[in-house]
């Protein structure tokens, strides 16, 4: 279904809401409480600034509806050891004691990302000396083993690698591990420290591939990245779809990114990974400025996705990257913005944390997913 199409539908749904919708309004159920039903746990990503972690009326917000938090930006490499040694836990923590005061589960993100520009300056100069494969392994072993003791069952899910696929071409991005490792030895090295230092943890492997024609090199170097972790018998229990939705999806090449997109989810389910939707939003940048038109419009978005991907029991998890629009990274994104300037409007609850119709399409999904696996 093309964009058009999608704003049309979503335009003769906003004057009156489908009975789903209806139903699941009437009842006034939370996210986290519909998703329950169907055995889905629901999520949010959480920073520790004042307008997220010290917003009283958004931190209620992210309680009523969620049942999942994960940091924002606390748990990554370079906020935790911004240099050699040098741990910092408090951000983090304090993220963590509001999330276990309001009975709200622990996700870590990340262990390691993958891209050398998100790794620590220190990190990327560092000095492996005359033995740089032992060296590279003695870091990744200090880091991702005090991070998990830190931690310990505090967290339940680990996103263990990020991004470790180059959408241009498919291959393994090279950073200085790789570089002394080799890159597939390096990442399978990355979950053998995160399970021996988080042995009651879901290990997930991240990543941002989508199912349109622009991303088909990316899925193609994911699956084949995953197919040699299983040969090597890696640790890895789930792949993490990062789910940043929207107006890029509308690269063609004659062929249809739903179909592609449950090709990929057979072939990564087929192997007998599970699934997790980690960093949901959408990007507008495509729709209408009109308010109305572009709401409605995200909101089709949504629905023909998490339609598709839901429908795969073996989804177990979706957090969202933000529950509302003053909080979206997207407002702060350079390399896709709006060309009429305005602001991004993809998270389910606007400035002023009022519901938007993306809600409602994330309830509906809910309600017609199946259930579950056990």
């Amino acid at each position: 279904m093309d964009i058009r199409r999608r704003q049309t539908l979503a335009l003769l749904g906003a004057t009156a809401l489908p009975a789903p919708f209806a139903r699941a309004m009437s009842v006034v159920s939370t996210l986290k409480s519909l998703a329950a039903y169907k055995g889905l746990r629901v999520g949010c990503a959480m920073a520790n600034r004042p307008d997220r972690l010290g917003n009283a009326a958004y931190t209620e917000l992210v309680a009523r509806e969620c049942g999942v938090i994960v940091c924002e930006n606390e748990t990554k490499w370079q906020a935790l050891q911004p240099a050699p040694g040098t741990f910092r836990f408090a951000a983090a923590d304090e993220i963590f004691a509001w999330a276990r005061r309001m009975a709200l589960q622990r996700r870590g993100h990340t262990l390691v990302w993958q891209p050398a520009k998100w790794l620590p300056q220190w990190v990327n100069g560092h000095d492996f000396g005359a033995q740089p494969a032992r060296e590279a392994e003695r870091l990744l072993k200090a880091h991702i083993g005090t991070v998990t003791r830190h931690f310990g069952t505090d967290v339940y899910s680990w996103d263990v690698v990020n991004e470790a696929v180059d959408p241009a071409d498919g291959a393994l991005r090279a950073n200085v591990f790789t570089r002394h490792l080799g890159a597939v030895e390096q990442i399978d090295l990355s979950f053998r420290l995160a399970r021996e230092g988080a042995p009651h943890a879901q290990l997930v492997y991240n990543d941002y591939m989508r199912g349109d024609a622009g991303s088909a090199k990316h899925r193609a170097g994911v699956v084949a990245l995953l197919a040699a972790l299983r040969r090597k018998g890696t640790p890895v229990d789930a792949v993490g779809l990062q789910s940043h939705i929207g107006s890029w999806d509308d690269i063609r090449d004659g062929r249809d990114p739903q179909r592609e997109w449950r090709r990929f989810l057979d072939e990564v389910t087929g192997m007998g990974y599970q699934l997790l939707i980690t960093e949901f939003d959408v990007n507008d940048r495509a729709l209408p400025g009109d308010i109305a038109s572009r709401d409605a419009g995200v909101a089709a978005l949504a629905k023909d996705y998490l339609d598709l991907t839901l429908s795969y029991p073996q989804v177990t998890d979706f957090v969202m990257w933000g529950m509302a629009d003053h909080v979206s990274w997207l407002r702060g994104w350079d390399e896709a913005p709006r060309k009429d300037g305005l602001t991004m409007r993809g998270t389910p609850f606007d400035d002023r944390l009022d519901a938007k119709p993306l809600l409602y399409a994330i309830r509906d999904a809910f309600q017609a997913m199946p259930a579950r696996n056990a």
